[in-house]
């Protein structure tokens, strides 16, 4: 399934800058970044509450923000893109 993270990050201190950096970590582990603050993880159920759980043991529920956009399994028809695209589609061809 398709999955948006979105997250907002209080960096006005050093341990913000580090929970921001932590974030970004955490989410390329399961997906790609689309966006400065923005990541879409193709991921399983299961993934989805590992992600989940990791970055709430990061984030401080105080100064911090996280949303999940569940797009589910048939997702192509949900996402509009515009403009340059900057990341490799999932369900595209990838050659190495």
């Amino acid at each position: 399934m398709l999955v948006v993270v979105a997250y907002d990050v209080n960096t006005e201190t050093a341990e913000g800058r580090k929970r921001l950096r932590h974030v970004a970590k955490e989410c390329m582990k399961y997906g790609q970044r689309i966006q400065n603050s923005v990541f879409e993880c193709s991921v399983t159920p299961s993934d989805y509450l590992l992600l989940k759980h990791a970055l709430q043991e990061i984030m401080n529920e105080e100064k911090d923000s996280l949303r999940f956009y569940n797009l589910g399994t048939r997702y192509s028809t949900k996402v509009e893109h515009m403009g340059r695209q900057g990341h490799i589609p999932f369900d595209d061809v990838m050659m190495i």
